[in-house]
């Protein structure tokens, strides 16, 4: 129980409050003068009864202006805003006594130098940390405020040192120990990047692997040019977050950037959503395209647009016009297309699914985005990445990664590539059970093996019929590259018969001239 006493500065008003206490037989727990013109009490549980007697009291002591009940005194709220404070923060940090140990630690430093509270209070925090001394620091005539690089064991840290004084008088003070916060190397790029904020976009996109390097070299030349641009990838692999990097680092990057799920889109609604619409002479309603103006326009899964659509497209590639659906005034627009697609187009032009003129329109200038499975070096600093950008997000830890999941992560086949690894480590950060390592249970991985599945879904059919879609497939996809029987018979190494026979047989047809 907590009561606030409104008072004024009196010598020995707190003795006569404790006086009355005292005949109650209440045990006070603490004392809270902090504040001008209030005192504050916490003392054990009393009964209705014992308060209705003892406020009434309280108050009739000289210099009482009233008592009230309160849920906490000021020095609680400052000690559990400060433990909230340090529990949350990213960095690790220490308090550290006049002799240089560790009095108060933060969860993340415990997860640093992976120990429990128990372990590190009141040890020298030179147990861990190599590279400054830090009681002699403190021992100094005049300590000041330093930064430096540290390490703990194969891992470096930049520390920010700052000494704690104490008011002793006037002018005088008392060194009562300091503070230390570890900052990692990685926090410290983040943070510089986002104070200059001068980040083209391509800073967001992590690439540890040679392909994914690759990739971005290809795509910092490509941003710069105006022509149309062609992302193809996997789903999850990050093709619009490609695209509008693509868009940041070009002479464009002031302008709108425009995203628009063609596979979204209705049939009915695709021509109006792109172009807009008039009725009786007046605008209705401007399309995608007119808001772009000096933009660019992102066409995600390019595959999944309407016929209709796609001939309007087209012609607006060739000259830069358009007509909005019902109007017949010409609108010209100065804006880069940039599309992207899971589905291999050339294959889909060859069935007649997609236009071919189109096709050659969006595919002047491409790049192909590997999956995860096939950069798999890019794996463990992409889950440390979203494992620390949801720690901070969602206020919890940073946690370490398993060794045990570590490998899991790298054996894992991520059919869903990035986007399924972000959203599983989002789940595993959400889920936090109090662990400090990230552990496979937390990530809740369902079983796959590449190139058949999940191990949960059963499959329907024979062999004999997969073996024929595979064919099939096989065929599709390598034709368009070798336009005839005799050149693709050649390839797979089989008879010029066979082939002829097989493509009768999956109803493919000869590939069209470009």
């Amino acid at each position: 129980m907590r009561l606030e006493v409104s008072c004024l500065d009196r010598v020995g008003l707190a003795k006569d409050i404790l006086t009355i206490m005292e005949g109650y037989s209440i045990n006070l727990f603490a004392i809270d003068a902090s504040n001008q013109g209030f005192l504050y009490l916490q003392f054990a549980e009393v009964n209705f009864d014992t308060l209705s007697e003892l406020l009434p009291l309280i108050r009739k002591v000289e210099g009482v202006n009233d008592v009230r009940t309160v849920s906490f005194m000021p020095s609680e709220q400052e000690h559990y805003a400060l433990k909230t404070l340090l529990k949350t923060l990213p960095d690790s940090v220490f308090s550290l006594d006049a002799k240089g140990k560790i009095c108060i630690v933060n969860e993340s430093a415990l997860l640093t130098l992976g120990m429990s509270e128990q372990e590190v209070l009141d040890e020298p925090l030179n147990h861990w940390i190599q590279g400054v001394n830090f009681s002699r620091w403190l021992s100094d005539t005049l300590v000041l405020p330093q930064a430096t690089r540290v390490t703990i064991g194969e891992n470096e840290y930049l520390a920010e040192m700052l000494p704690i004084y104490l008011p002793d008088g006037p002018e005088s003070s008392i060194l009562a120990g300091a503070v230390v916060s570890l900052k990692s190397p990685a926090r410290l790029g983040k943070q510089f990047n986002a104070l200059q904020n001068q980040s083209s976009g391509f800073e967001t996109v992590l690439a540890s692997s040679d392909k994914m390097k690759a990739v971005l070299t290809q795509a910092r030349r490509m941003a710069q040019l105006d022509a149309p641009l062609l992302v193809t990838g996997e789903t999850g692999t990050g093709k619009e977050l490609m695209a509008r990097a693509c868009h940041d680092a070009s002479m464009r990057r002031d302008s709108p950037f425009i995203a628009i799920n063609c596979a979204a889109m209705p049939d009915s609604a695709a021509e109006e959503e792109l172009f807009g619409y008039v009725s009786k002479g007046s605008v209705v309603k401007k399309g995608l395209f007119e808001e772009g103006n000096g933009g660019s326009v992102f066409l995600d899964e390019i595959a999944e647009m309407s016929t209709s659509a796609q001939v309007k497209l087209l012609r607006f590639l060739q000259d830069g016009c358009f007509r909005r659906v019902g109007g017949d005034e010409e609108i010209r627009v100065d804006v880069r297309i940039i599309c992207s697609t899971q589905k291999n187009l050339a294959e889909l032009c060859q069935s007649g699914e997609f236009r071919e003129d189109l096709y050659y329109r969006i595919h002047v200038l491409s790049f192909h985005i590997p999956s995860l499975r096939e950069r798999k070096v890019d794996v463990l600093p992409l889950t440390e990445m979203f494992l620390e950008h949801y720690s901070q997000q969602l206020s919890i830890p940073i946690r370490r990664i398993s060794a045990a999941c570590r490998e899991h992560l790298l054996e894992y086949a991520w059919p869903g590539n990035v986007r399924q690894l972000k959203n599983a480590i989002f789940r595993a950060v959400s889920m936090w059970d109090g662990h400090a390592e990230l552990s496979i249970e937390q990530l809740k991985l369902p079983s796959y093996a590449e190139g058949f599945g999940y191990f949960d879904e059963e499959f329907e059919g024979c062999l004999d019929e997969a073996m024929k879609q595979f064919e099939a497939n096989l065929l599709r996809r390598l034709y368009p590259a070798y336009p005839s029987t005799r050149q693709l018979a050649r390839k797979l190494g089989v008879s010029h018969t066979a082939i002829a026979n097989k493509l009768r047989e999956y109803k493919i047809s000869k590939p069209k001239p470009a």
